[in-house]
């Protein structure tokens, strides 16, 4: 199954509710992944640009979409960002089709 590394920010109300109710929302993620038939591999805070990082396995990106955008729409969110993450192999079957492109720069 595909992988996907989501990174968010809280709003600020949301940081307020969550510090007069502390609650794990790793729970919260893995239940929503669950529910589409993938798992959450990892669920991080951070400082910095985003306020965490997810680790999510999907059946496809259907799914993971499906995942991103009830998340998203919820409102809690300041930004959801969500990359699909290849593997070695993944890419080095990439690597090798590109070179069977004809590839012209514009105006060439």
């Amino acid at each position: 199954m595909p992988l996907y590394l989501s990174r968010f920010s809280y709003t600020p109300e949301t940081w307020a509710r969550l510090i007069g109710h502390p609650e794990d929302r790793a729970k919260a993620a893995q239940a929503y992944i669950e529910s589409v038939g993938g798992k959450l591999h990892g669920f991080w805070y951070a400082f910095g640009t985003h306020d965490g990082y997810n680790l999510w396995e999907a059946p496809d990106n259907v799914s993971m979409a499906a995942v991103a955008l009830a998340i998203s729409g919820g409102g809690a969110l300041s930004s959801f960002e969500t990359t699909v993450l290849l593997s070695v192999d993944e890419t080095l079957a990439a690597l090798r089709r590109a070179e069977q492109i004809q590839y012209r720069p514009p105006g060439a």
